[in-house]
């Protein structure tokens, strides 16, 4: 019997040209984190699921992906990084160096609807502080999304923030505060469903008059200070207004300040935020969701720990940012790495035609061995294939001597007789 090969629903394979988009993407990611000097760290794909769901409740805990293993401990896929971030601080925090500035690039599970840019598995890239209750943190994680945003998919990118504290001070105003996580999750919701299935959802919660509040205040709108104010009259000025000034300072400072939008109507879904939160978009395709979304948890970490620790981090969906990216048309497939190829004159000088390869590879160019013997013109058919520019033929006799054709595969020319110092000369230019 033969079985048919098939992947879950919301799971994929990637072929090598796909795969090569995506690698070069969390390299650059991974750079621009380096850069600001956070650490990698790694967790575990399994957690206890008291672990996992100690905050988690609703859709979130439906999504999870939990079973029972072959010991009967209750466990679960994580879905995210942050929680188990907050379990890895408390679980090393005699280790760590706080602030503790980190990122994790690594593969969730979520078994929620799949749709164009959602998937079931998927790959988050996280970066966080933790250990600073400072305007500065919230600053640089704001900083950090604007140039690795700006890296990856030029300038055309806005960033929509909002303080959680604000919003819940106007709920406290309107006798709604013990509502808050039911009415956050749903105004979450308004770019999805509309204004008008909002205001129904509302209506589960509290009366029409206040409901119709929530919707002018996170209808708010206008530039940053304007918003700011008028945010400040509905929910009174504190802390959290206080926050807001010093980040748009911050911003102005740095010169982004036309990258960041006070947006009220931004309060992310999960109920382990309490401060500042962040939701980013690309301007022509605002339709496809928040590419890098997070936000302040200072008490998240008090679930495994008595003491507390404040926090703030942000999360780049690379799926989607691919699939938004892709859409408009800013993405160059390539089917390798390389740009060269060593053909295979006599599979007997293998060894030779490594050590040949070698030497461009010393020189910064990634080069491909042809393993088996062949006539040229297939050989020149499956260089093409693999998207090479260049084609290297070796003498039969004399691999090593100054006797090297190179073929530039996309002029059809043949440049003959090269030394192999003749042929980088030639090739470095254009790899």
């Amino acid at each position: 019997m033969i079985i048919e090969p098939r992947v879950l629903k919301g799971f994929r394979d990637f072929l090598p040209t796909d795969e090569i988009i995506r690698k070069k993407l969390l390299e650059k990611i991974e750079s621009s984190f380096r850069s600001y000097g956070f650490l990698p760290i790694d967790t575990p794909v399994l957690e206890y699921s008291e672990v996992l769901l100690g905050k988690a409740a609703g859709e979130t805990e439906k999504q999870v992906y939990r079973f029972n293993d072959n010991g009967g401990r209750d466990v679960a896929m994580r879905f995210d990084l942050t929680v188990p971030f907050a379990r890895f601080t408390a679980e090393h925090k005699a280790e760590l160096n706080f602030p503790f500035k980190r990122y994790h690039i690594a593969k969730v599970w979520r078994g929620e609807n799949t749709q164009r840019g959602r998937y079931r598995e998927f790959i988050q890239c996280d970066f966080d502080i933790v250990g600073s209750n400072s305007a500065a943190s919230d600053f640089e994680i704001l900083h950090i999304m604007y140039n690795t945003l700006k890296s990856l998919a030029g300038e055309e990118i806005r960033i929509h923030i909002n303080h959680r504290g604000l919003f819940n001070s106007f709920l406290l105003r309107l006798g709604l505060f013990d509502r808050s996580v039911d009415i956050l999750r749903t105004v979450d919701k308004l770019p999805k469903i509309g204004k008008e299935e909002t205001l129904k959802l509302l209506l589960e919660f509290t009366a029409e008059d206040k409901a119709k509040e929530i919707l002018d205040f996170i209808g708010i709108s206008g530039g940053y200070e304007q918003t700011l104010k008028a945010m400040s009259a509905a929910a009174g000025s504190g802390p959290d207004s206080e926050r807001l000034e010093i980040i748009y300072r911050f911003l102005l400072d740095a010169g982004i300040a036309d990258f960041v939008i006070l947006d009220p109507s931004i309060t992310r879904g999960l109920d382990y935020y309490t401060g500042i939160v962040f939701e980013s978009f690309l301007n022509e395709l605002p339709g496809i969701g928040s590419i890098c979304s997070g936000g302040r948890y200072d008490n998240l970490v008090g679930l495994y720990s008595k003491d507390t620790m404040p926090g703030v981090g942000t999360s780049i969906g690379i799926d989607r940012l691919i699939a938004g990216l892709e859409t408009l048309g800013r993405l160059e497939k390539v089917q390798s790495y390389a740009s060269i190829a060593i053909a295979c004159v006599d599979e007997s000088s293998s060894g030779i035609y490594q050590a040949l390869a070698e030497r461009l590879r010393e020189e910064g160019i990634n080069c491909e061995v042809l393993l088996e013997e062949d006539k040229l013109t297939k050989q020149f058919q499956m260089a093409e294939k693999k998207g090479l520019r260049w084609l290297i033929i070796p003498d039969a006799e004399k691999p090593l001597a100054a006797l090297l054709t190179l073929r530039d595969l996309k002029k059809r020319e043949d440049h003959k007789g090269l030394s192999i110092e003749e042929l980088i000369k030639l090739i470095v230019p254009v790899k």
